[in-house]
């Protein structure tokens, strides 16, 4: 079914998306994948094309499009290509894009956003702790003020771009007495004393993205570091958590839609018993199931990218948005996976690795089962 959310400039960028990734990205993520994350020339490219500003205003080197239609195309064409460029490119550009730009102040913003787009300041973000996981309100990581400074204390975990990042915005308890509402946040700089990186996590998938742990032992920052007002730090994540969400879903859909498109040519190729496999009737059945279950999900995250584009998604859509999108990924690759037959199990195969990376979408952002939770609330029970 043709969709109808984009017009000719978000196709005319799309194209440019689809251009730059062939050229620069395609050739090298063999190389991302030994290294275990992208090189900082992908950064730089993806900066000089401008990708990495969309919500940075333009006095700050971004492009500022006022629409997120445009982080959507990005989003689209990043994850047609693997799991991983949406989550690395999406932690700096979709995700910690909107603290940087609604919560700093002037001198913040001249600081760290001109680098920030042009992938000379690459981010990550510094919620989950290793004994918390989606329980956001119960950090453990402190900043207790000393003078005019805050020393932080207090460990990370699974943290996208932590091998690499220079800039990290670290959820820390500044008010303990005052559990949720003493939640401050700061933009801790990589070269900081006390700031140190972990293992880079061996992962089952999503080989090319650096997920580290992160340490900070006594690390002094100033009040010209804190993000915000403070103690509104949980405030500030609940109201950028939905559009995360959103990146999340529509992530998880392309990639299953790419993935899926590429099993349909495989049943046309491949040949068993005769003929090709897409012929037998089992088969021709779950195709148009699967086909059917990418259409009707993307009717509904295209309305919830028009109504953020407008800035009427409500965290409960976006929570709807991400938990379902994650399933029906997850249930279209093991279907992809178990047509390809033994061969859906060799890694040189796409299909495999798509089935491995997408796993853990039904845990980031939010497990399923905290969504479930607050769609559940929402309905008074």
């Amino acid at each position: 079914m043709k969709r109808e959310i984009y017009d000719e400039d978000h196709e005319a960028f799309r194209s440019s998306v689809k251009e730059f990734l062939d050229r620069e990205v395609v050739p090298h993520l063999e190389e991302y994948e030994q290294n275990h994350g992208l090189s900082r020339d992908f950064w730089l490219a993806a900066g000089a094309q401008g990708f990495l500003g969309l919500e940075i205003p333009e006095e700050f080197g971004g492009s500022e499009a006022g629409d997120y239609r445009f982080n959507a195309v990005l989003t689209e064409e990043l994850a047609k290509v693997n799991m991983t460029l949406p989550s690395c490119v999406g932690i700096h550009a979709d995700i910690v894009a909107p603290y940087l730009v609604h919560l700093t102040t002037d001198e913040q913003k001249k600081r760290w956003l001109p680098k920030f787009c042009s992938g000379e300041l690459l981010t990550g973000i510094g919620m989950t702790e290793p004994g918390g996981g989606s329980d956001l309100a119960n950090l453990k990581t402190t900043a207790v003020r000393d003078g005019d400074d805050w020393v932080i204390n207090g460990s990370k975990t699974f943290i996208t771009n932590g091998g690499s990042a220079d800039l990290i915005v670290v959820a820390a308890r500044t008010s303990p007495e005052k559990k949720a509402k003493g939640i401050s946040l700061f933009g801790v700089e990589t070269d900081k004393a006390g700031f140190s990186v972990g293992r880079v996590l061996d992962k089952v998938g999503q080989d090319e993205s650096d997920t580290a742990e992160l340490a900070f032992e006594d690390v002094r920052v100033s009040n010209d570091d804190l993000i915000g007002e403070l103690d509104t730090g949980f405030i500030s994540m609940m109201q950028f958590l939905p559009q995360e969400r959103l990146g999340s879903a529509i992530t998880n859909l392309a990639h299953a839609a790419q993935i899926l498109e590429e099993t349909i040519q495989y049943a046309k190729d491949r040949k068993a018993f005769g003929q090709a496999i897409g012929n037998f009737q089992h088969n021709q059945f779950l195709l148009a199931e699967l086909v059917t279950q990418i259409e009707v999900t993307q009717a509904f995250v295209d309305l919830c990218i028009m109504k953020h584009t407008r800035g009427e998604l409500t965290p409960v859509d976006a929570a709807k948005a991400k938990w379902w999108t994650s399933q029906v990924q997850n249930d279209v690759l093991d279907h992809c996976v178990q047509l390809h037959g033994g061969y859906g199990f060799m890694n040189e195969y796409r299909v495999a690795r798509a089935w491995r990376d997408a796993r853990v979408t039904k845990i980031w952002a939010g497990s399923n089962e905290i969504m479930k939770m607050l769609i559940g609330r929402d309905l008074g029970l």
